[in-house]
Parts: structure tokens; C-alpha cells; sequence
């Protein structure tokens, strides 16, 4: 028999879950007489629920608990000394040691001269306030030379004051890709680009223009992969030539795109994507919130990727989701403005940095090199894509992409023909059989087709080949179900 940490029993919390709770993204009507299901319990990765069944998350909640759920207790000593020195103070003027610490920290994995940390309370928030940083930077750049000139030689530098004094056209305009999702909040959802939960909450913030993603596994057939991120790169150029480039802040992009299935970028992608930012003079961020802190085999996917990131958001892996804190990376280019006379970024959070959450933060980082984490992903990452691969052997599996320990499996009708499924056959097969089947076999993974269908994968970074073959057995079993239940 389970103990729960409730002191509710299982009936009284499943009517208090349909009374009184709202769950994110979720078809409460599919509640109104079904269980909800309730997790009590973790340890490594595997979870419990309020019947004792138990679970391989080889989700990691939301690709986000990369240590798994084993180190509670080392976590919550953290946060209770601090708790006891400083429960709160703010970072609006004022800053406390753990912040301090924990910029110190975070910076030093970072690739480049990423020095500065802004710190938010999580990934749509440090999406939120890249852009606003983007918005400002160039706003703030431009009135750090017009002070440059001032008091100069006036006889002698006319032209170049005049010059500063000409309003330029304000940059604000971004460039995400396609499918790709970065937030909730109203400027990381203008970013989304996913149309069906953009929709009900139009109009958003201008402008956006999405471009192509770098899904190899759709691109024409016969194109080369060079081919292929030369047409990638020139898109990129003709949307930037077409909304003004003196209008244009922000380019944002994924170093591994979640939403659609894990797209890793073609040969040359990156070097191509850095030099056009820097020959219009455009801020380029990268959004890690899923793929940093060992996610994808390094602190920073920026680094595996040699993307040079001006500015990076990050969040999920910060406290392996042991604590709500996000972060905005910035270059010493972008942070250099701010820094004089009267300069500010306008922009705070209450809880950025907020000493318990640092706290959390700071002992996870610990544990991860003590337990040489982004290592093992890094070792296993060939075994664990060798295992998925197995399942290329099925005809409703057309493709198995990603890189680190985050994973896509793409579905199809035809593996030969690529043939995806239409609408209602996604229906059916993502949430009519999958989903339910997936969790009634004890596996917790994600059913997708905000994209192609697809069903992704991204286990704690603990994870050892047990737990893989246990994903890919579990898989291979609902999926050859599926595909019988598919008529393939």
C-alpha cells in the first residue's frame, strides 16, 4: 500500500481536482468523469501515483528535471539554510549573495563572454524579457553615442551629431521559425510560431515573421544538405530584406527545436544564421530553455553548436525544475550600454533571483558536476539514439532525430512515401490510443502534432541503459498496437 504526502485520500483529491483545479493545456472535459491522474512521488526517473502505480517519466516533467527526482533532500537543505539567513530579498537596486553566486556560476558555462544574468522566474519569462532587452539595446546604444558626441568638438563633429540626432526607425521587429514554441506571456507567444494557440489570443505584439525549420526529414527530396541550409539562410535573408533590417531586433531561435520533433540544424546552419545578425546589425538569441544545463551533452547547446549567441534564455535545467528560476544570458556587448550614468534595463521581476530559488539553483549546478551529468548525456548520447533507432524497423516510425538525451519519433502512414497522417487520423492515434496507452503501460512521454505527428522523448539525464531499453520496449510494444490499430 502507497503513503502519500496528503493528508487527503485519493477520492477526496480526485473531487477536489475536478472542483477547484485548473490544469495548463489540459481538455478538462476529458476530467468530468475520469480519474485525474495524481503523482505523488519520484525517485530517479521514475514517478508514483495516489494508487501506487508507478511510472517512467522519459519526459522529465517537461524536459526539465534533469537530475531527476532523487535529490530532494540535499535540495531542500539548500533551501532551508537559506530560508533561514535571507527568505526573500528583491534585486531592484539591491542584490544578496546567492544571486551574486549564481550569476558567477551560471556565466562561467557559458560559451563566449555571456557575462551578465538577469534572473526571472522561468522560460517564458526570460523569452519575455529578451526581447525586451533587444528592443531597448538599440535604443540605449544610440543615446550612449549621441552622449559620446556631446561637449566634443561641435565646430568639428557637426555632421555626426547631427546625424545622432535624426530619429532612426525603432528596431523591434524578431524572427523565430516555424512550429517552434517559446512561450505563454504575450511577447514569448507572439514569438510561437504555432498557429492554433496563437489564434485565440490574437492580436499579439508585432511583429513576428516566421521562417523556415530545419526539418531535414521533410526537405525536398534529393536536396543536399548544404542545398538545404543554403535555402534555409537565404529565406532567412529575403524575410529580413523584406521587414526593413533597420527594423529588426531579434532573431530567435532553438539550437534544437522542441515543437515539430527535435530538428538539429543542417552543416554550416549556424555560421550562416551568425554572420547574416551581424551584416544587418541583429541581435541573435538563442532560446535554451529546454536544451541548456546538459540537456543535448554540454551546459549549452550554444556551445556544442559554436552558435555565438549574443543573448541566451535558459530555465527548466537551471534547478533541474527543483525551484521556479529562469535567466536572460547577455554578451558584454549587449550589457555594455546599460552600464553608464543613468542607463537602465526598464524590466524586473519580483521573484528574479530570488535567494531560495539562487539557493536551489546553485546545489543543483553542484550536483550536476559532481555527478559529471552533461557527461554521461554526452557518453551515452550513441547508445541511447542506437536503442531508439530500433524502432525505424516499424512502418508507422519514419523518422528518429534529436541529439544529448532529447529525442523525436516521427510518425507516418508510409514509411516509404513519407505519407503523414490527416487530422482526424492524428486524433485518433495521438489521443484516442497513444496517450491513454503510453501512461496505461507505465511510460509518461508526449504525443505531438503541433507539427507532424510525432512522440517525443527526453529522460532525466540520470537515466542509464535500463531505463533506455525500458523506454524503447515500451514504446516498440504501443506503437506496433498503433500500427495494427492504424491499418498498416
Amino acid at each position: 500500500m502507497s503513503i502519500t504526502s496528503t493528508a487527503l485520500s485519493h477520492e477526496e483529491l480526485q473531487r477536489a481536482a475536478r472542483e477547484h483545479l485548473w490544469m495548463h493545456f489540459t481538455r478538462m472535459g476529458g476530467y468530468a468523469q475520469a480519474d485525474v491522474p495524481i503523482i505523488v512521488r519520484g525517485d530517479g526517473c521514475y514517478l508514483e501515483d495516489t494508487n501506487g502505480r508507478r511510472y517512467l517519466d522519459a519526459l522529465a516533467g517537461l524536459f526539465s528535471v534533469n537530475l531527476g527526482y532523487s535529490y530532494g533532500e540535499e535540495m531542500g537543505q539548500a533551501a532551508l539554510e537559506q530560508m533561514r539567513e535571507l527568505p526573500f530579498y528583491t534585486n531592484w537596486t539591491y542584490a544578496h549573495p546567492r544571486a551574486i553566486e549564481l550569476a558567477a556560476e551560471v556565466t562561467s558555462l557559458a560559451p563566449g563572454d555571456l557575462n551578465r544574468a538577469f534572473f526571472v522566474s522561468g522560460g517564458s519569462e526570460a523569452v519575455e524579457s529578451a526581447w525586451k532587452l533587444a528592443r531597448q539595446f538599440y535604443l540605449a546604444r544610440g543615446e550612449k553615442r549621441l552622449r559620446s558626441r556631446v561637449g566634443s568638438a561641435p565646430e568639428r563633429e557637426h555632421d555626426a551629431i547631427a546625424a545622432n540626432l535624426r530619429t532612426p526607425p525603432r528596431r523591434y521587429k524578431a524572427i523565430t521559425r516555424q512550429t517552434a514554441y517559446h512561450g505563454t506571456t504575450f511577447g514569448a507567444l507572439s514569438l510561437t510560431g504555432i498557429p492554433a494557440i496563437r489564434v485565440p489570443f490574437e492580436p499579439l505584439v508585432p511583429e513576428v515573421r516566421n521562417v523556415r525549420n530545419t526539418n531535414r526529414y521533410r526537405r525536398p527530396e534529393g536536396e543536399t544538405e548544404e542545398e538545404f541550409t543554403a535555402d534555409l539562410l537565404d529565406e532567412l535573408e529575403r524575410t529580413i530584406e523584406a521587414m526593413g533590417p533597420e527594423t529588426v531586433c531579434l532573431v530567435h531561435m532553438e539550437p534544437v527545436q522542441n515543437s515539430g520533433g527535435a530538428f538539429t540544424a543542417p552543416i554550416g546552419y549556424w555560421k550562416g544564421v551568425r554572420e547574416l545578425c551581424d551584416r544587418y546589425d541583429i541581435l541573435l538569441s538563442a532560446d535554451e530553455v529546454i536544451t541548456g544545463f546538459g540537456r543535448i551533452g554540454a551546459w549549452f547547446a550554444s556551445a556544442r553548436y559554436d552558435i555565438r549567441p549574443d543573448i541566451v534564455t535558459c530555465a527548466k535545467g537551471l534547478s533541474s525544475s527543483y525551484a521556479a528560476i529562469g535567466a536572460v544570458l547577455a554578451t558584454d556587448r549587449v550589457a555594455e550600454p546599460f552600464l553608464e550614468d543613468a542607463s537602465m534595463y526598464t524590466h524586473g521581476i519580483t521573484f528574479g533571483g530570488h535567494p531560495v530559488q539562487a539557493a536551489i539553483a546553485l546545489k543543483n549546478i553542484e550536483i550536476m558536476k559532481r555527478e559529471r551529468v552533461v557527461e554521461h548525456v554526452r557518453d551515452q548520447e550513441s547508445t541511447f539514439r542506437a536503442k531508439l533507432e530500433t524502432l525505424l524497423d516499424l512502418e508507422i516510425v519514419g523518422d528518429v532525430r534529436g541529439a544529448g538525451f532529447f529525442y523525436a519519433l516521427e510518425l507516418v502512414k508510409d514509411a516509404g512515401t513519407k505519407q503523414t497522417f490527416d487530422d482526424d487520423e492524428c486524433e485518433a492515434l495521438l489521443r484516442g490510443y497513444l496517450s491513454p496507452a503510453f501512461f496505461e503501460a507505465g511510460l509518461i512521454c508526449r504525443a505531438d502534432d503541433r507539427g507532424d505527428p510525432v512522440v517525443q522523448i527526453s529522460p532525466p539525464l540520470v537515466a542509464t541503459e535500463k531505463e533506455m531499453d525500458e523506454i524503447v520496449g515500451i514504446l516498440g510494444e504501443v506503437l506496433t498496437e498503433a500500427q495494427r490499430r492504424m491499418g498498416r
